[in-house]
């Protein structure tokens, strides 16, 4: 059997790793998916090295990516007062 057409490989975006245990057929097929969603950063790897990743987090409802806020007294120290 190839390499090729065993379930050891995964998929990874800028979001982290999207799936694994995939042949490279569905793995590709998946990078064509999430490229016309506009994911950037896809590659196709061996689930070995995927398993180095966390799994891929979900963009935000309105598209835009997920940030995190410093907490508000960070905030309020980074403000210069006059």
């Amino acid at each position: 059997m190839s390499e090729l057409r065993e379930s050891r490989w995964a998929v990874i975006s800028e979001r982290g790793c999207e799936a694994k245990s995939l042949p490279y057929a569905d793995a590709a097929q998946l990078v064509g998916r999430l490229r016309a969603e506009r994911v950037s950063g896809l590659c196709v790897v061996t689930d070995f090295a995927a398993s180095r990743l966390q799994r891929a987090t979900s963009p935000a409802p309105n598209g835009q990516p997920k940030t995190k806020k410093a907490p508000a007294a960070r905030r309020r120290r980074a403000v210069k007062t006059s």
